[in-house]
């Protein structure tokens, strides 16, 4: 009789733990947070937004799955100089935006030189042969003859605010809008500047405008900036301290979101010191919008149908020393048996030289994601198939001294998805929920611009 009261008490509680494992958790007040806005996603976008807020009176808090702030913003510091080198995001643009920022955040800024540290070396990287007397087409007339149709856009300059319909060069796969409007001369620098944006001849128009379009021409002739102290990451340190450290939740991943209250919304967060529930007005989301980023988030059906159609390419950047190659030299990788010369992909776009002699920044891409190792073992091997086709006995190991994956990189859509009227259903997500959007998928991946699209967010956030 004992043994079976012991049984049947051991199954009344194994049922409570069943039912209370399946009830939501609630959590005491001391986990409960409240703010105005809580932003998801540190990077560069995020930290805009948090620091605009912040500075227009709102509460915010800012949600960074990493230990620091900054996303494809990276900085390395040789240990030996405590020189500082950027390979991630390298330069700016020099609108308002981007000085009004700096300024507020105390960054003092300059015009970036023309030129890097040495010549450049042509080669095909794959074979490991360098090209000799390879002479780049001269893409001057053809880059006025690309502003011209880009400039036939302008909507393209605030986000994917594309005309209705949308018109069939805009669909038409790059390659052979490069041939409808003899551009050839042009492919190899709007190339230099699509760097992790997969085959650009194989991109539909539409997304290469948005990679090179006429801010990003302008500043070809008149110049981009850089950091004055060529250190990056100084912007996202010197946000950090503006936000204060107990606003900005490092190494915190979210839980759960509901975003059903009529007048705010919860978002749990798992952080180094435990759960928080934070309550709040407004919801930012500044991370690429790919379904399995998403997992954890109250999507509904809108939201799911629109993000499943994202496919994303892959870029990978970091610096490599020990590689026996003349440090007074920029190498770059290029077909001559391919259109315009373009490199096969996935492989290395470039290996450029530094301000530490011998080191060198590296940029990888793919049509699609790889394994962190499988990147890092062929850009070591294509290293060592280039200096052994250039005659050159070098017995140390290549070494990648700094690396990140920029993976999901360019999000995009197909052509019959664009043409469907995709980008109007996604630009009408801004609100929907108390949930406003920014990142690289509404607009493109260049800090100085998403700035500017998260600027003309704010009013309709606060």
């Amino acid at each position: 009789m004992a043994s079976l009261f012991r049984w049947m008490l051991h199954g009344t509680f194994l049922a409570l733990f069943v039912i209370a494992a399946a009830l939501p958790l609630e959590y005491n007040d001391s986990t409960e947070v409240d703010a105005d806005v809580v932003i998801i996603g540190g990077g560069s976008s995020g930290t805009y937004a948090a620091v605009r807020l912040h500075d227009l009176g709102k509460s915010v808090i800012l949600v960074e799955r990493e230990d620091v702030l900054g996303g494809h913003t990276n900085t390395y510091v040789d240990p030996q100089t405590n020189i500082t080198i950027d390979y991630g995001v390298i330069v700016y643009h020099d609108i308002p935006v981007v000085q009004n920022y700096f300024n507020r955040l105390n960054i003092p800024f300059a015009i970036a030189p023309i030129s890097g540290y040495g010549n450049t070396t042509y080669a095909n990287f794959k074979e490991g042969k360098v090209i000799a007397n390879f002479i780049p087409s001269n893409p001057t007339n053809a880059l006025a003859a690309y502003g011209a149709q880009v400039a036939q856009y302008p909507g393209l300059s605030a986000g994917f605010l594309l005309p209705n319909p949308v018109p069939e060069d805009l669909l038409m796969p790059f390659g052979q809008f490069v041939q409808k409007y003899n551009l050839g001369d042009a492919v190899q620098i709007i190339a230099g500047f699509a760097q992790g944006h997969g085959d650009i001849l194989k991109q539909m128009t539409l997304n290469v405008f948005m990679i090179n379009g006429l801010q990003v021409l302008k500043s070809m002739q008149t110049g981009f900036l850089v950091t004055a102290h060529h250190d990056n990451y100084e912007i996202y340190g010197n946000a950090l301290r503006v936000l204060g450290s107990d606003k900005v939740l490092l190494k915190s991943k979210v839980v759960s979101t509901n975003r059903y209250f009529a007048d705010h919304v919860e978002v749990t967060v798992q952080t180094p010191s435990g759960l928080k529930v934070i309550k709040a007005n407004k919801l930012v989301m500044a991370i690429p919008p790919k379904l399995p980023n998403l997992a954890d988030f109250d999507l509904d059906g809108t939201e799911k149908s629109l993000f499943s159609k994202f496919i994303n390419t892959a870029y990978y950047t970091g610096l490599v020393h020990n590689t026996g190659l003349p440090a007074n030299a920029s190498y770059q990788n290029i077909d001559v048996a391919a259109p315009y010369s373009l490199p096969d992909l996935p492989g290395i776009y470039g290996l450029g030289t530094t301000a530490i002699p011998g080191l060198f920044n590296v940029h990888y891409g793919s049509q699609t994601a790889l394994s962190d190792d499988a990147v890092k073992d062929d850009i070591i091997a294509t290293i060592k198939r280039l200096r052994t086709s250039m005659g050159i006995q070098a017995y140390e190991e290549p070494e990648l001294v700094a690396y990140d994956s920029h993976t999901p990189f360019r999000l995009t859509v197909s052509p019959d998805d664009v043409k469907s009227g995709f980008y109007n259903n996604l630009n009408a997500l801004q609100g929907h929920r108390h949930t406003f959007w920014t990142g690289a998928a509404f607009d493109t991946h260049d800090s100085s611009l998403l700035w500017n699209f998260t600027e003309t967010l704010l009013a309709k956030i606060t």
